[in-house]
């Protein structure tokens, strides 16, 4: 079993900034994606970015250019450094850490980020 705790969420207003976190309480696949995704009222959950832990990384276009994903192996801890927020960003942000080729992955319990206009 794998706990996922994030941390970071808030409320902003329109074009600042904030940082969510996210800390496996281990590692059990050898390769691995450790991502974020995020739900909005009414919205189905979709995929912000994601990071393997060989580095590659991908972004949903309505992110690219605003938002970086990073990874701290040794910590098992995902970032999400999100600039120039937009309203349209609120929602609910979760971590989820999968195995890399197969099915099984883990998730958060989301943490709540409000963009004011």
């Amino acid at each position: 079993q794998v706990q996922l705790v994030e941390s970071g969420g808030g409320l902003v207003q329109a074009g600042g900034s904030l940082r969510l976190s996210c800390t496996a309480s281990r590692s059990i696949f050898s390769r691995n994606v450790m991502g974020w995704y995020r739900q909005a009222p009414g919205k189905q959950r979709e995929l912000v970015a994601g990071a393997t832990n060989s580095g590659t990384t991908n972004y949903a276009d309505s992110v690219k250019g605003r938002f970086a994903i990073s990874r701290d192996n040794a910590k098992n801890t995902v970032y999400l450094q999100m600039n120039s927020l937009k309203p349209e960003d609120t929602a609910v942000y979760y971590c989820n850490y999968r195995h890399a080729d197969y099915g099984l992955d883990y998730w958060g319990k989301g943490t709540l980020v409000t963009v004011s206009s």
